[in-house]
């Protein structure tokens, strides 16, 4: 067993610490409504289909029963082609009806972990940004923890998007994994725990088979973050070829890209324990790959079109590591995100992510760079039929929860995607990798009622979803004025109002600084400590 690494097993130090807390029952959310009926809006079906309105829209105890065209653009409603009524309406005129957002790489953290969170607070922050699903990629509580906070959020009974539980497989940190009757033994007991999917980081080779093999014959879906002390052996095209189902991040993509090498050219005194060493080699990896249209970028491209294999690249967790300054001061963490994950994000050699050792223009220079390459490949993946999805990771590298996944959807922007493809990406393709597609991902008669709500248009401009909003001049006053946000967010057919949504973090916030002592506005730029409670 390869117990060095275990100290340098990515989240291992936050984790370890985590308990199973319970997560309070609902208190925001309204309905599901016998019938709900949303009135006049104009819809983005997910589906990658243009615009088109105004609509209204029945919802049946949870599920889109109808969508029914009411006029023409410009023309008043035709009120003989609108639906009954129900026990709610909401007026949506003007307004744009989205499907809820896949988050396809989500952490559930609590207040015991490094962090410092509530799963509470994770969970509000995901729906005020519109995320109604949540593909769970391991925490420190464990999947049968996790599995009971899907079925309590399937039901309604806490405000949360639903869950759908990922674990971690690690073949050489958990201890109770040394070959591969134990690796299978492993994938059986995730099941058991209600899993339905396993997320893989690396083991040696004959443990890493087995557990892919496994997890195919027990139906579970499978993703895997190609941990760098393992991608010598499994690279994406390694593990797509015994059945790997997707891929987090990039990691064993540009590896499996080379072509004068069979692994980085590391600096002789690297150590991937310091990890200043390891995101800033990471930000140079892409320029060792093969360039496009290569003889091998097309072997490669090709092999995984073939596999329909999946890309969730998670693009805006390290968004920092090309703008440390921008992130850092990003102005939603004065009042959205909470004093102990910003002491988290400082530099700390204890922290995952917080490897701002001494972070400069170098590092950014090498990172924008990779960013460049990294595009190019899953815009071209996409543009040959390849499922890309969207996954945020937040809590790390300065991403709070929530606003991190809408810098995913301006992240896919840069790298070439249309808009309209962007929220396909966020929904449909999002619903199809995890398997849910006949039930969610688009807005469609007959899948679940999983809606987001918005007064601005986002195809014209992402930035209007944040929870913050957007700033722009008023024309007729001639004035900065603050516009966006969701107005609502449906999962399940149950009602959340945006605004209060927001309101409701934002106390959190005050009250949790309140209680520490930290004073209101901005925390500090440098490393502090926390008044202890």
């Amino acid at each position: 067993m390869r117990n060095l690494v275990v100290c340098v097993a990515i989240l291992t130090a936050m984790m370890a610490q985590a308990i199973a807390q319970p997560v309070p029952d609902r208190s925001i959310g309204e309905g599901p409504y016998d019938r709900l009926v949303i009135r006049g809006a104009t819809v983005i079906d997910g589906a990658g289909a243009p615009p088109v309105g105004p609509v209204d829209i029945v919802v049946e105890n949870g599920s889109i029963t109808g969508i029914v065209p009411v006029g023409m653009p410009g023309l008043p409603i035709d009120q003989d082609r609108r639906p009954e009524g129900g026990a709610r309406e909401i007026a949506a005129k003007g307004m744009y009806v989205m499907p809820g957002f896949v988050n396809l790489h989500g952490h559930i953290h609590n207040e015991e972990s490094g962090q410092g969170v509530s799963s509470d607070y994770i969970f509000k922050l995901w729906l005020a940004h519109g995320i109604t699903s949540v593909r769970e990629l391991g925490n420190g509580a464990g999947a049968a923890w996790t599995a009971d906070v899907a079925r309590r959020s399937a039901r309604n009974e806490i405000d949360a998007p639903n869950i759908y539980p990922y674990p971690v497989f690690r073949g050489w940190s958990a201890g109770d994994v040394d070959t591969p009757d134990e690796a299978r033994a492993r994938i059986r007991q995730l099941k058991r725990d209600g899993a339905v999917g396993v997320k893989f980081f690396g083991a040696p080779e004959e443990i890493l088979w087995a557990g892919l093999e496994e997890a195919k014959r027990q139906n579970l879906r499978t993703t895997m973050h190609h941990a760098q002390l393992d991608v010598a052996h499994a690279d994406v095209m390694d593990t797509s070829a015994h059945g790997l189902g997707s891929m987090e991040h990039w990691y064993g993509l540009p590896e499996a890209l080379f072509t004068g090498q069979t692994v980085q050219n590391y600096p002789l005194d690297y150590n991937y324990a310091d990890e200043q060493h390891r995101f800033e080699n990471a930000g140079k990896l892409w320029a060792e790959a093969a360039e496009p249209n290569s003889k091998r970028w097309e072997e490669v491209m090709s092999a995984l079109l073939e596999r329909e294999f999946s890309i969730v690249p998670t693009f805006s967790i390290y968004l920092s590591s090309r703008d440390w300054m921008r992130m850092r001061r990003a102005e939603w963490h004065d009042e959205f995100t909470m004093p102990s994950l910003w002491k988290f994000f400082a530099p700390d050699r204890n922290a995952h992510g917080s490897y701002w050792f001494d972070w400069g223009t170098e590092q950014e220079t090498a990172w924008k760079d990779n960013y460049e390459r990294w595009m190019t490949f899953i815009n071209e993946y996409k543009n040959r039929g390849g499922k890309v999805g969207v996954g945020e990771d937040a809590g790390y590298i300065y991403s709070t929860y929530g606003f991190g996944y809408i810098q995913e959807l301006e992240l896919l922007r840069e790298a070439g995607f249309h808009p309209l493809e962007v929220i396909n990406a966020a929904t449909l393709q999002g619903a199809k990798i995890l398997g849910v597609e006949n039930e969610t991902g688009s807005v469609q008669v007959g899948k679940r009622a999983d809606l987001v709500i918005v007064s601005e248009n986002p195809l014209a401009n992402l930035k209007t979803l944040f929870a913050t909003g957007h700033i722009k001049l008023d024309p007729e006053t001639n004035k900065a004025v603050r516009v966006g946000g969701i107005d609502f967010v449906i999962k399940n057919g149950v009602v959340y109002d945006g605004e209060r949504l927001r309101n409701e973090i934002k106390r959190m916030v005050s009250d949790k600084k309140t209680a520490l002592g930290v004073a209101p506005g901005p925390m500090p730029i440098v490393d502090f400590e926390l008044p202890q409670e």
